[in-house]
Protein backbone atom coordinates (compact mmCIF):
# COMPACT_ATOMS: atom_id res chain seq x y z
CA UNK A 1 0.00 0.00 0.00
CA UNK A 2 1.23 3.41 -0.80
CA UNK A 3 1.91 6.11 1.69
CA UNK A 4 1.09 9.77 1.10
CA UNK A 5 2.85 10.90 4.22
CA UNK A 6 6.20 10.13 2.63
CA UNK A 7 5.53 12.35 -0.32
CA UNK A 8 4.84 15.21 2.03
CA UNK A 9 8.32 16.68 2.14
CA UNK A 10 11.68 16.01 0.57
CA UNK A 11 14.80 18.01 -0.18
CA UNK A 12 13.11 18.52 -3.55
CA UNK A 13 9.64 18.34 -1.94
CA UNK A 14 9.23 14.60 -2.54
CA UNK A 15 9.27 12.87 0.82
CA UNK A 16 8.22 13.35 4.38
CA UNK A 17 10.69 11.05 6.03
CA UNK A 18 14.02 12.66 5.47
CA UNK A 19 17.25 12.37 7.32
CA UNK A 20 19.46 14.82 9.10
CA UNK A 21 19.17 18.55 8.83
CA UNK A 22 17.45 18.30 5.44
CA UNK A 23 14.33 16.96 7.15
CA UNK A 24 13.80 20.13 9.11
CA UNK A 25 14.70 22.19 6.06
CA UNK A 26 12.08 20.60 3.80
CA UNK A 27 9.29 20.75 6.33
CA UNK A 28 9.63 24.26 7.62
CA UNK A 29 11.87 26.11 5.23
CA UNK A 30 14.82 26.66 7.56
CA UNK A 31 18.47 26.08 6.96
CA UNK A 32 20.22 22.96 8.36
CA UNK A 33 21.89 24.90 11.15
CA UNK A 34 18.54 26.29 12.27
CA UNK A 35 16.92 22.86 12.03
CA UNK A 36 19.44 21.53 14.56
CA UNK A 37 19.47 24.59 16.78
CA UNK A 38 18.95 24.47 20.54
CA UNK A 39 16.98 27.73 20.47
CA UNK A 40 13.58 27.87 22.16
CA UNK A 41 11.50 24.73 21.83
CA UNK A 42 8.92 26.45 19.64
CA UNK A 43 11.48 27.64 17.07
CA UNK A 44 13.90 24.74 16.72
CA UNK A 45 13.63 22.38 13.74
CA UNK A 46 13.63 19.21 15.86
CA UNK A 47 11.88 18.62 19.18
CA UNK A 48 15.14 17.46 20.77
CA UNK A 49 17.29 20.12 19.11
CA UNK A 50 20.97 19.22 18.90
CA UNK A 51 20.55 16.63 21.69
CA UNK A 52 23.12 18.36 23.84
CA UNK A 53 25.46 18.88 20.89
CA UNK A 54 25.45 15.24 19.81
CA UNK A 55 23.78 16.00 16.47
CA UNK A 56 26.34 18.71 15.75
CA UNK A 57 29.26 16.43 16.60
CA UNK A 58 27.92 13.61 14.43
CA UNK A 59 27.09 16.05 11.65
CA UNK A 60 30.68 17.26 11.53
CA UNK A 61 31.63 13.67 10.69
CA UNK A 62 28.89 13.33 8.07
CA UNK A 63 26.47 11.34 10.24
CA UNK A 64 22.82 12.23 10.79
CA UNK A 65 20.38 10.32 12.98
CA UNK A 66 16.74 11.31 13.16
CA UNK A 67 13.36 10.01 14.18
CA UNK A 68 9.81 10.99 13.34
CA UNK A 69 6.45 9.87 14.65
CA UNK A 70 3.05 10.14 12.96
CA UNK A 71 -0.22 9.28 14.71
CA UNK A 72 -3.51 9.18 12.80
CA UNK A 73 -6.93 9.02 14.45
CA UNK A 74 -9.75 8.34 11.98
CA UNK A 75 -13.38 7.39 12.42
CA UNK A 76 -16.13 6.22 10.07
CA UNK A 77 -19.26 8.11 11.09
CA UNK A 78 -21.58 6.98 8.28
CA UNK A 79 -21.87 4.16 5.75
CA UNK A 80 -19.36 1.42 5.06
CA UNK A 81 -19.22 -1.84 6.99
CA UNK A 82 -19.78 -0.31 10.42
CA UNK A 83 -19.17 2.85 12.40
CA UNK A 84 -16.21 3.30 14.68
CA UNK A 85 -12.73 4.76 15.02
CA UNK A 86 -9.16 3.53 15.13
CA UNK A 87 -5.75 5.03 15.79
CA UNK A 88 -2.62 3.95 13.99
CA UNK A 89 0.89 5.23 14.36
CA UNK A 90 4.19 5.09 12.51
CA UNK A 91 7.64 5.79 13.93
CA UNK A 92 10.59 6.05 11.57
CA UNK A 93 14.27 6.13 12.50
CA UNK A 94 16.85 6.99 9.84
CA UNK A 95 20.65 6.95 9.84
CA UNK A 96 22.46 8.60 6.95
CA UNK A 97 26.20 8.95 6.33
CA UNK A 98 27.90 11.38 3.98
CA UNK A 99 30.77 9.18 2.82
CA UNK A 100 32.78 12.21 1.71
CA UNK A 101 32.99 13.51 5.27
CA UNK A 102 33.06 10.14 7.01
CA UNK A 103 35.33 8.06 4.74
CA UNK A 104 36.76 10.53 2.19
CA UNK A 105 34.66 8.93 -0.58
CA UNK A 106 33.20 11.98 -2.36
CA UNK A 107 29.58 12.21 -3.53
CA UNK A 108 28.43 9.09 -1.71
CA UNK A 109 25.53 8.58 0.70
CA UNK A 110 24.77 5.52 2.86
CA UNK A 111 21.22 5.25 4.22
CA UNK A 112 19.47 2.84 6.57
CA UNK A 113 15.99 3.29 8.03
CA UNK A 114 13.55 1.29 10.14
CA UNK A 115 9.80 1.45 10.73
CA UNK A 116 7.74 0.74 13.82
CA UNK A 117 4.06 0.45 12.86
CA UNK A 118 1.47 0.20 15.62
CA UNK A 119 -2.26 0.49 16.15
CA UNK A 120 -5.23 -0.58 14.03
CA UNK A 121 -6.13 0.28 10.44
CA UNK A 122 -9.56 1.73 9.75
CA UNK A 123 -10.20 0.66 6.16
CA UNK A 124 -10.26 -3.18 6.31
CA UNK A 125 -12.55 -3.32 9.34
CA UNK A 126 -14.87 -0.34 8.85
CA UNK A 127 -14.76 0.76 5.20
CA UNK A 128 -13.80 -1.92 2.65
CA UNK A 129 -12.93 0.84 0.21
CA UNK A 130 -10.36 0.89 -2.59
CA UNK A 131 -8.70 4.18 -1.62
CA UNK A 132 -7.79 3.40 1.97
CA UNK A 133 -8.33 6.20 4.45
CA UNK A 134 -4.73 6.60 5.59
CA UNK A 135 -1.48 6.12 3.73
CA UNK A 136 0.17 4.76 6.88
CA UNK A 137 -2.23 1.80 7.13
CA UNK A 138 -0.17 -1.38 7.40
CA UNK A 139 0.25 -4.50 9.52
CA UNK A 140 1.86 -4.00 12.92
CA UNK A 141 5.59 -4.60 12.68
CA UNK A 142 9.07 -3.39 13.51
CA UNK A 143 10.99 -3.72 10.29
CA UNK A 144 13.94 -2.66 8.21
CA UNK A 145 12.70 -0.25 5.59
CA UNK A 146 15.53 0.97 3.36
CA UNK A 147 19.22 0.03 3.17
CA UNK A 148 21.07 1.56 0.22
CA UNK A 149 24.17 3.32 -1.05
CA UNK A 150 23.98 6.20 -3.53
CA UNK A 151 27.03 7.32 -5.50
CA UNK A 152 27.08 10.54 -7.50
CA UNK A 153 29.24 11.07 -10.58
CA UNK A 154 29.56 13.10 -13.80
CA UNK A 155 29.98 16.37 -11.84
CA UNK A 156 26.67 15.90 -10.04
CA UNK A 157 24.58 15.26 -13.13
CA UNK A 158 24.08 11.56 -12.35
CA UNK A 159 23.92 9.17 -9.43
CA UNK A 160 23.34 5.45 -8.98
CA UNK A 161 21.57 3.99 -5.96
CA UNK A 162 21.79 0.29 -5.09
CA UNK A 163 20.29 -1.74 -2.25
CA UNK A 164 16.97 -2.19 -0.48
CA UNK A 165 14.72 0.64 -1.68
CA UNK A 166 11.13 1.82 -1.32
CA UNK A 167 10.42 3.22 -4.75
CA UNK A 168 7.52 5.46 -3.69
CA UNK A 169 10.20 7.86 -2.46
CA UNK A 170 11.19 8.82 -6.02
CA UNK A 171 8.74 7.45 -8.59
CA UNK A 172 5.15 8.63 -9.28
CA UNK A 173 5.51 11.39 -6.68
CA UNK A 174 3.21 14.43 -6.72
CA UNK A 175 4.52 17.31 -4.63
CA UNK A 176 1.15 18.89 -3.87
CA UNK A 177 -0.81 15.64 -3.53
CA UNK A 178 1.51 14.69 -0.67
CA UNK A 179 -0.41 16.99 1.67
CA UNK A 180 -3.36 14.61 2.00
CA UNK A 181 -4.02 11.77 4.45
CA UNK A 182 -5.73 9.25 2.16
CA UNK A 183 -3.47 6.63 0.59
CA UNK A 184 -4.13 8.06 -2.89
CA UNK A 185 -1.90 10.99 -1.92
CA UNK A 186 1.18 8.78 -1.92
CA UNK A 187 1.69 5.45 -3.69
CA UNK A 188 -1.22 5.48 -6.14
CA UNK A 189 -4.10 3.02 -6.37
CA UNK A 190 -2.99 1.19 -9.54
CA UNK A 191 0.35 -0.13 -8.23
CA UNK A 192 -1.04 -0.51 -4.70
CA UNK A 193 -3.61 -3.08 -5.87
CA UNK A 194 -2.05 -4.43 -9.08
CA UNK A 195 1.48 -5.37 -7.95
CA UNK A 196 2.47 -8.22 -5.64
CA UNK A 197 1.76 -7.04 -2.06
CA UNK A 198 1.47 -3.51 -3.42
CA UNK A 199 5.00 -3.52 -4.81
CA UNK A 200 8.22 -2.27 -3.19
CA UNK A 201 6.60 0.73 -1.52
CA UNK A 202 5.77 1.62 2.08
CA UNK A 203 5.84 -0.35 4.30
CA UNK A 204 7.82 -2.67 2.03
CA UNK A 205 10.99 -2.29 -0.01
CA UNK A 206 13.01 -4.46 -2.36
CA UNK A 207 16.50 -5.03 -3.68
CA UNK A 208 17.34 -3.14 -6.83
CA UNK A 209 19.22 -0.36 -8.53
CA UNK A 210 18.18 3.10 -9.70
CA UNK A 211 20.00 5.45 -12.08
CA UNK A 212 19.21 9.17 -12.12
CA UNK A 213 20.53 11.45 -14.85
CA UNK A 214 20.06 15.19 -15.33
CA UNK A 215 21.29 16.28 -18.77
CA UNK A 216 20.17 19.85 -18.00
CA UNK A 217 18.92 21.53 -14.85
CA UNK A 218 15.22 21.17 -15.60
CA UNK A 219 15.18 17.62 -16.98
CA UNK A 220 15.59 14.38 -15.05
CA UNK A 221 15.56 10.75 -16.19
CA UNK A 222 14.96 7.97 -13.65
CA UNK A 223 15.25 4.27 -14.47
CA UNK A 224 15.29 1.38 -12.03
CA UNK A 225 14.98 -2.38 -11.76
CA UNK A 226 13.79 -4.02 -8.55
CA UNK A 227 12.47 -7.27 -7.20
CA UNK A 228 8.71 -7.05 -7.71
CA UNK A 229 7.55 -9.03 -4.67
CA UNK A 230 9.10 -8.17 -1.27
CA UNK A 231 7.21 -10.81 0.81
CA UNK A 232 7.74 -13.52 -1.82
CA UNK A 233 4.31 -15.20 -1.71
CA UNK A 234 1.71 -15.96 -4.40
CA UNK A 235 -0.28 -12.98 -5.67
CA UNK A 236 -3.51 -13.79 -3.84
CA UNK A 237 -1.78 -14.79 -0.59
CA UNK A 238 1.10 -12.38 -0.07
CA UNK A 239 0.66 -10.58 3.28
CA UNK A 240 3.20 -8.13 4.66
CA UNK A 241 3.66 -10.49 7.63
CA UNK A 242 5.42 -12.94 5.31
CA UNK A 243 8.33 -10.49 5.54
CA UNK A 244 7.62 -9.12 9.01
CA UNK A 245 11.16 -7.92 9.66
CA UNK A 246 11.88 -6.50 6.20
CA UNK A 247 14.86 -8.81 5.68
CA UNK A 248 13.45 -11.51 3.42
CA UNK A 249 15.15 -10.05 0.31
CA UNK A 250 13.08 -12.16 -2.08
CA UNK A 251 14.41 -12.49 -5.64
CA UNK A 252 12.36 -15.45 -6.90
CA UNK A 253 9.22 -13.91 -8.43
CA UNK A 254 9.96 -11.37 -11.13
CA UNK A 255 11.59 -8.07 -11.96
CA UNK A 256 9.88 -4.71 -11.80
CA UNK A 257 11.33 -2.19 -14.26
CA UNK A 258 10.24 1.41 -13.82
CA UNK A 259 11.19 4.56 -15.70
CA UNK A 260 10.23 8.22 -15.45
CA UNK A 261 11.00 11.49 -17.22
CA UNK A 262 10.60 14.75 -15.30
CA UNK A 263 10.43 18.25 -16.74
CA UNK A 264 10.49 21.27 -14.44
CA UNK A 265 9.72 24.89 -15.28
CA UNK A 266 10.45 28.14 -13.45
CA UNK A 267 12.10 26.49 -10.47
CA UNK A 268 13.38 28.94 -7.83
CA UNK A 269 16.99 29.09 -6.81
CA UNK A 270 17.83 27.52 -3.47
CA UNK A 271 16.58 29.77 -0.69
CA UNK A 272 14.43 31.86 -3.06
CA UNK A 273 10.72 31.05 -2.79
CA UNK A 274 9.51 34.04 -4.79
CA UNK A 275 8.34 32.88 -8.21
CA UNK A 276 7.08 36.13 -9.63
CA UNK A 277 8.91 38.85 -11.46
CA UNK A 278 9.54 39.79 -15.04
CA UNK A 279 12.12 37.09 -15.71
CA UNK A 280 10.35 34.07 -14.24
CA UNK A 281 6.95 32.46 -14.15
CA UNK A 282 5.20 30.18 -11.72
CA UNK A 283 6.89 26.82 -11.03
CA UNK A 284 5.65 23.47 -12.23
CA UNK A 285 6.83 19.89 -12.64
CA UNK A 286 5.55 17.41 -15.21
CA UNK A 287 6.31 13.68 -15.29
CA UNK A 288 5.55 10.72 -17.51
CA UNK A 289 6.50 7.15 -16.72
CA UNK A 290 5.84 3.44 -16.88
CA UNK A 291 6.36 0.24 -14.96
CA UNK A 292 6.70 -3.28 -16.35
CA UNK A 293 6.60 -6.47 -14.28
CA UNK A 294 7.99 -9.74 -15.71
CA UNK A 295 6.03 -12.00 -13.32
CA UNK A 296 2.69 -13.73 -14.02
CA UNK A 297 -0.60 -12.34 -12.70
CA UNK A 298 -3.96 -14.05 -12.10
CA UNK A 299 -6.78 -13.38 -14.56
CA UNK A 300 -9.67 -11.65 -12.80
CA UNK A 301 -12.44 -13.50 -14.66
CA UNK A 302 -11.28 -16.86 -16.05
CA UNK A 303 -10.02 -20.11 -14.57
CA UNK A 304 -7.22 -22.35 -15.83
CA UNK A 305 -9.74 -24.54 -17.67
CA UNK A 306 -11.00 -21.54 -19.67
CA UNK A 307 -14.39 -21.05 -18.02
CA UNK A 308 -15.55 -18.28 -15.70
CA UNK A 309 -14.20 -18.40 -12.16
CA UNK A 310 -17.82 -18.00 -11.03
CA UNK A 311 -18.95 -21.14 -12.88
CA UNK A 312 -19.55 -24.40 -10.99
CA UNK A 313 -17.43 -26.04 -13.70
CA UNK A 314 -14.46 -23.81 -12.90
CA UNK A 315 -11.19 -25.38 -11.78
CA UNK A 316 -11.18 -22.83 -8.97
CA UNK A 317 -7.76 -21.55 -9.97
CA UNK A 318 -7.31 -18.36 -11.93
CA UNK A 319 -5.56 -18.51 -15.28
CA UNK A 320 -2.21 -16.75 -15.19
CA UNK A 321 -1.39 -13.86 -17.50
CA UNK A 322 2.22 -13.25 -18.42
CA UNK A 323 3.63 -9.88 -17.39
CA UNK A 324 1.94 -6.66 -16.33
CA UNK A 325 2.45 -2.97 -17.03
CA UNK A 326 1.16 0.54 -16.44
CA UNK A 327 1.57 4.03 -17.91
CA UNK A 328 1.23 7.19 -15.83
CA UNK A 329 1.53 10.96 -15.83
CA UNK A 330 1.90 13.50 -13.01
CA UNK A 331 1.55 17.28 -13.00
CA UNK A 332 2.20 19.85 -10.25
CA UNK A 333 1.73 23.49 -11.14
CA UNK A 334 1.56 26.71 -9.12
CA UNK A 335 -1.09 28.86 -10.82
CA UNK A 336 -1.14 31.93 -8.58
CA UNK A 337 1.07 33.75 -6.10
CA UNK A 338 -0.16 36.68 -4.07
CA UNK A 339 1.55 39.88 -5.21
CA UNK A 340 1.40 41.17 -1.64
CA UNK A 341 2.30 38.01 0.25
CA UNK A 342 4.75 35.70 -1.53
CA UNK A 343 4.12 32.75 0.83
CA UNK A 344 0.51 32.50 -0.37
CA UNK A 345 0.25 30.34 -3.49
CA UNK A 346 -2.47 28.37 -5.22
CA UNK A 347 -1.30 25.05 -6.63
CA UNK A 348 -2.93 22.44 -8.86
CA UNK A 349 -1.96 18.79 -9.15
CA UNK A 350 -3.10 15.75 -11.13
CA UNK A 351 -1.93 12.15 -11.41
CA UNK A 352 -3.40 9.58 -13.79
CA UNK A 353 -2.46 6.00 -14.63
CA UNK A 354 -3.86 2.89 -16.22
CA UNK A 355 -3.19 -0.85 -16.47
CA UNK A 356 -4.66 -3.85 -18.37
CA UNK A 357 -8.15 -4.68 -17.15
CA UNK A 358 -8.00 -8.47 -17.56
CA UNK A 359 -5.32 -9.18 -14.91
CA UNK A 360 -5.72 -6.25 -12.55
CA UNK A 361 -8.18 -5.24 -9.86
CA UNK A 362 -7.70 -1.57 -10.82
CA UNK A 363 -7.62 -0.53 -14.47
CA UNK A 364 -7.56 3.23 -13.94
CA UNK A 365 -6.88 5.67 -11.14
CA UNK A 366 -6.77 9.43 -10.87
CA UNK A 367 -6.26 11.92 -8.14
CA UNK A 368 -6.11 15.67 -8.47
CA UNK A 369 -6.97 18.84 -6.68
CA UNK A 370 -5.80 22.13 -5.28
CA UNK A 371 -3.70 23.33 -2.35
CA UNK A 372 -3.38 26.80 -0.85
CA UNK A 373 -0.31 27.75 1.17
CA UNK A 374 -0.47 30.42 3.89
CA UNK A 375 -4.29 30.37 3.68
CA UNK A 376 -4.85 32.57 6.75
CA UNK A 377 -3.21 35.78 7.96
CA UNK A 378 -0.27 35.03 10.20
CA UNK A 379 -0.22 31.32 9.21
CA UNK A 380 2.51 31.30 6.55
CA UNK A 381 3.49 27.66 7.14
CA UNK A 382 -0.04 26.22 7.05
CA UNK A 383 -1.54 24.54 3.99
CA UNK A 384 -5.14 23.74 3.04
CA UNK A 385 -6.31 21.50 0.22
CA UNK A 386 -9.04 19.57 -1.54
CA UNK A 387 -8.37 16.31 -3.38
CA UNK A 388 -10.55 14.14 -5.61
CA UNK A 389 -9.63 10.49 -6.16
CA UNK A 390 -11.16 8.07 -8.65
CA UNK A 391 -10.55 4.34 -8.94
CA UNK A 392 -12.09 2.12 -11.63
CA UNK A 393 -11.96 -1.67 -11.39
CA UNK A 394 -10.75 -3.74 -14.31
CA UNK A 395 -12.91 -5.36 -16.98
CA UNK A 396 -12.14 -8.80 -15.56
CA UNK A 397 -13.55 -7.86 -12.15
CA UNK A 398 -16.70 -6.51 -13.75
CA UNK A 399 -17.12 -9.68 -15.83
CA UNK A 400 -16.64 -11.86 -12.76
CA UNK A 401 -19.29 -9.95 -10.80
CA UNK A 402 -21.78 -10.32 -13.64
CA UNK A 403 -20.99 -14.03 -13.85
CA UNK A 404 -21.70 -14.51 -10.14
CA UNK A 405 -25.19 -13.09 -10.65
CA UNK A 406 -25.68 -15.26 -13.73
CA UNK A 407 -24.64 -18.55 -12.14
CA UNK A 408 -26.31 -17.98 -8.78
CA UNK A 409 -29.48 -16.51 -10.21
CA UNK A 410 -29.46 -13.93 -7.42
CA UNK A 411 -28.84 -10.17 -7.59
CA UNK A 412 -25.18 -9.35 -7.14
CA UNK A 413 -23.53 -5.91 -7.34
CA UNK A 414 -21.24 -5.23 -10.28
CA UNK A 415 -18.21 -3.21 -9.23
CA UNK A 416 -17.34 -0.07 -11.17
CA UNK A 417 -16.03 3.30 -9.98
CA UNK A 418 -15.22 4.57 -6.49
CA UNK A 419 -14.88 8.31 -5.92
CA UNK A 420 -13.15 10.02 -3.00
CA UNK A 421 -13.39 13.65 -1.92
CA UNK A 422 -10.96 14.80 0.77
CA UNK A 423 -10.51 18.17 2.47
CA UNK A 424 -7.67 18.87 4.89
CA UNK A 425 -5.88 21.66 6.75
CA UNK A 426 -2.32 21.28 8.01
CA UNK A 427 -1.40 23.48 10.98
CA UNK A 428 2.31 24.11 11.53
CA UNK A 429 2.28 24.39 15.32
CA UNK A 430 6.08 24.46 15.53
CA UNK A 431 8.82 23.64 13.02
CA UNK A 432 8.87 20.09 14.44
CA UNK A 433 5.11 19.61 15.00
CA UNK A 434 2.15 19.52 12.64
CA UNK A 435 -1.52 18.88 13.38
CA UNK A 436 -3.85 18.07 10.49
CA UNK A 437 -7.66 17.76 10.72
CA UNK A 438 -9.08 15.77 7.81
CA UNK A 439 -12.43 14.81 6.32
CA UNK A 440 -13.10 12.26 3.57
CA UNK A 441 -16.26 11.27 1.73
CA UNK A 442 -16.27 8.03 -0.27
CA UNK A 443 -18.92 7.55 -2.97
CA UNK A 444 -19.70 3.94 -4.00
CA UNK A 445 -17.11 2.29 -1.69
CA UNK A 446 -15.12 -0.45 -3.35
CA UNK A 447 -16.63 0.59 -6.66
CA UNK A 448 -19.80 -1.09 -5.43
CA UNK A 449 -18.66 -3.72 -2.91
CA UNK A 450 -21.42 -5.99 -1.61
CA UNK A 451 -22.74 -5.17 1.84
CA UNK A 452 -21.64 -8.04 4.14
CA UNK A 453 -25.10 -8.00 5.73
CA UNK A 454 -26.97 -8.07 2.40
CA UNK A 455 -24.89 -9.11 -0.62
CA UNK A 456 -27.61 -7.94 -3.02
CA UNK A 457 -26.87 -4.34 -2.07
CA UNK A 458 -23.71 -2.27 -2.05
CA UNK A 459 -22.05 -0.51 0.85
CA UNK A 460 -23.45 2.92 1.60
CA UNK A 461 -21.36 6.04 1.02
CA UNK A 462 -18.85 6.69 3.80
CA UNK A 463 -17.96 9.77 5.83
CA UNK A 464 -14.57 9.63 7.54
CA UNK A 465 -13.26 12.30 9.90
CA UNK A 466 -10.10 12.48 11.92
CA UNK A 467 -6.79 14.13 12.68
CA UNK A 468 -3.11 13.40 12.10
CA UNK A 469 -0.17 14.68 14.11
CA UNK A 470 3.49 14.56 13.09
CA UNK A 471 6.47 15.15 15.36
CA UNK A 472 10.12 15.34 14.26
CA UNK A 473 12.49 14.40 17.04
Amino acid sequence: MGNPIFGWARVNARRLILTGAALGTALVGVCPAEAQSDDGIWSRGNLLGTMGGLRTTLGNDGITLNAQDSETLLGNVAGGIKQGATMQGLTTVTLQIDTGKAFNIPNGTFNVSALQIHGRSLSPYYLDDLQTASGTEAEDSTRLWELWYDQGFDFGRADFKIGQQSIDQEFMVSKYSALFVNTMAGWPLVPSDDLYAGGPAYPLSALGGRLQYKPVDNETFLIGAFDDNPPGGPFNDDPQSRDAGGTRFNTNTGALVIGEFQYAINQPHVGDMSYGGEKSGLPGTYKIGFWYDTASFPDQAYATNGVSLASPASSGKAAMRRHNFSLYAVADQTVWQSPRHSARTLNLFARIMGAPGDRNLIAYSFNGGVTLTAPLPGRDNDTAGIDIGIGKVGSGVTAHDRAIGYYTGAPYPVQGIETLIEATYQFQIAPWWQVQPDIQYVINPGGGSPDPVDAAHTLRNELVVGVRTNVIF
